[in-house]
């Protein structure tokens, strides 16, 4: 069972620029994350927006927890053992986050990271 946490990456040609659209046009929050990730952050309700402004997008699964490369969705699930589980039986590859927090990578059947963590 997923619950209704998300955050959004986007990928953005000048930080700064974006920074003033949706922190001042748009007035959204910014937010500090308890990991130091590149880019900045902002809160929406209960979606978080990561702004990003690394061209690279394609890199491999077990590089994809170097925010500022994938842009990516980001779900939370309270059982992440049981998501891992259904993910390789369904022939999915599963990267478990190299931070040790609970989380993992994965594509979809489009290329798109996937990000699910355990609340």
């Amino acid at each position: 069972m997923l619950t209704r946490f998300l955050h959004a990456a986007l990928l953005v040609s000048d930080l700064d620029k974006a920074e003033q659209f949706y922190g001042t046009v748009l007035g959204l929050t910014k937010i500090d994350r308890p990991l130091k990730y590149p880019g900045a952050w902002y809160q929406l309700g209960e979606v978080q927006i990561h702004l990003m402004a690394d061209p690279r997008t394609q890199v491999s699964l077990t590089e994809a927890e170097k925010w500022g490369w994938n842009p990516h969705l980001a779900i939370a699930t309270p059982d992440l053992d049981a998501m891992k589980t259904r993910l390789v039986e369904h022939g999915y590859p599963v990267q478990m986050s190299a931070s040790g927090r609970p989380a993992l990578f994965t594509r979809d059947p489009d290329g798109n990271v996937l990000e699910i963590g355990q609340v």
